[in-house]
């Protein structure tokens, strides 16, 4: 297939972003929702193609390692199909002032544009690119409530950020002093001799920790709560959904393709522990059903970092289904809460007022927690299977925590659905709330369901291209030796 068509993935959504304003009104709803689905029709041809064998784009005519390099195997083909699909489903479609709509919708579609970016960068200076431009259109869609508890979060968001960013930087800065290059294939190829050191070590877990603020990875984490507990429903979806994937996606391909080294999988190991533990808790404590959802998604992209911490294409498929899972269940989750808001105690009788958002809310509960056949269920399979594989006894403490959490996950879930279905006298009528669900959270929530559903049934059909995708993603050789013209004379020139 022509290749050329990979860079409008990422040009589409930019170019809709600045037209937006400029078209006339009566065409200005429908750009942002046209450009996503091209990106979606595009993003399903090249998960097609990349499925048999990777998609590699030099811009501007130049070799690599030099200029920039779109590379599209079958995990970023999915993940642009999927940034595609969720972000026209938690579309602002309306609601607001037409000056804030414009706003919010172009920031969207920066957002998507930075993801999409990211999926497929094929070299460090572009992903701190991207990563730089999906902070800042994050910025602007959380502070878009224009409450006052929303700036405040913002601006803590806006400064951990900002180091995070930082962070990354120096993580970057690093690894060029010592290669002279930021293309993935060639730090791949020169990595054994010049980054397989304390220093490169130290380049990852800047790296790590810099991206690890977008990815909710722990001690980076504490905006999460904050920030999601007080924007709109969809912004948290879409931060919670689509973005910590995306940072996620990047940490794994540095892992797997400059710094497969057994001190940069444990540190993933135990920081994935502790976002887990730390989360899971925090969620059992939490009062607010929205910063339980938040919390709850740590202790989730924790297990996600557990998984990928585990070598081989085992970890990768189950570190995939987690991501994927997630993906599809926590937004569902913050748009059924839109209505939700605040303290737990209020959910009294909301299954009568809203059977159908309850009844959502369950089975996504169900999944998160694990029960067979949901999709849930054969994520944490993956990750328990490949977890008692190792000889490592650090991987079985990891099995541990990760029914340890469990239980305490579904401690908290089931508590909420008991207050959901319980009795509505059972608190005093100021701490009820109307939990009418507006139509747009249960036709959006209705959406995932039916993905999740579909997965179940599919299940054993996305096995085969689950495992050909972490097959492909784990083979750091043949992405070397797709992406450069020549693997000996490029290392022979470095050194």
């Amino acid at each position: 297939m022509n290749t050329s068509l990979i860079a409008l993935v990422v040009a589409l959504p930019l170019l809709a972003a600045f037209l937006l304003p400029l078209v006339p009104s009566v065409l200005r709803r429908l750009v942002g929702p046209l450009a996503l689905l091209a990106v979606a029709a595009l993003g399903m041809v090249l998960w097609q193609a990349s499925l048999s064998e990777p998609l590699v784009l030099t811009l501007g005519g130049f070799r690599p390692p030099l200029g920039i390099v779109f590379y599209v195997d079958g995990v970023a083909a999915l993940f642009v199909l999927t940034v595609a699909l969720v972000t026209l489903l938690l579309w602002p479609w309306g609601g607001d002032a037409s000056e804030n709509l414009d706003r919010k919708q172009s920031l969207t579609l920066v957002l998507a544009a930075a993801c999409t970016g990211l999926a497929v960068s094929g070299d460090l200076f572009n992903v701190y690119v991207f990563y730089e431009l999906a902070a800042v259109a994050s910025y602007g869609l959380a502070a878009g409530s224009r409450t006052a508890a929303a700036q405040v979060a913002t601006f803590r968001y806006v400064i951990l950020g900002s180091l995070g960013s930082l962070l990354a930087l120096i993580g970057i800065t690093l690894i060029y002093f010592r290669t002279g290059t930021l293309n993935l294939a060639h730090l791949a190829d020169l990595a054994p001799q010049t980054l397989h050191d304390p220093l490169g070590l130290a380049a990852f877990f800047l790296i790590l920790l810099g991206l690890g603020v977008k990815a909710e990875l722990f001690l980076v984490n504490t905006w999460a709560p904050e920030v999601y507990a007080t924007a709109e429903a969809r912004v948290s979806a879409l931060l919670a959904g689509l973005v910590s994937k995306l940072a996620l996606l990047v940490v794994v391909r540095l892992l797997v393709l400059v710094f497969p080294l057994p001190e940069a999988r444990e540190a993933l190991l135990l920081l994935g522990m502790l976002g887990m533990i730390s989360g899971e808790f925090a969620a059992y404590r939490a009062r607010d059903i929205k910063r339980m959802l938040a919390w709850s998604s740590i202790g989730q992209l924790g297990a996600a970092f557990i998984a990928f911490s585990i070598p081989g294409p085992l970890g990768l498929a189950a570190g995939l289904a987690i991501a994927l899972h997630h993906l599809l269940v926590k937004p569902a989750l913050f748009l059924l809460a839109e209505r939700w808001g605040g303290g737990l105690a209020r959910l009294a009788g909301a299954a009568r007022r809203s059977p159908l958002g309850a009844a959502l809310f369950v089975l996504f509960a169900l999944s998160l927690i694990g029960v067979p056949p949901l999709p849930g269920f054969w994520a944490k399979y993956l990750l328990l299977s490949g977890l008692a594989a190792q000889p490592d006894n650090l991987y079985l403490l990891a099995g541990l925590v990760v029914l340890v959490t469990t239980v305490v996950e579904a401690v908290y879930l089931f508590r909420v659905i008991g207050v959901m279905y319980g009795r509505e006298g059972a608190t005093p009528a100021n701490e009820q709330l109307d939990n009418t669900q507006p139509a747009s959270a249960l036709a959006g929530s209705g959406v995932f369901a039916a993905l999740l559903l579909a997965a179940a049934l599919a299940a054993p059909l996305l096995a085969a291209p689950l495992g050909r995708m972490a097959t492909q993603m784990s083979d750091g050789a043949a992405y070397v030796a797709r992406v450069l013209p020549s693997t000996a004379t490029l290392s022979g020139a470095a050194q």
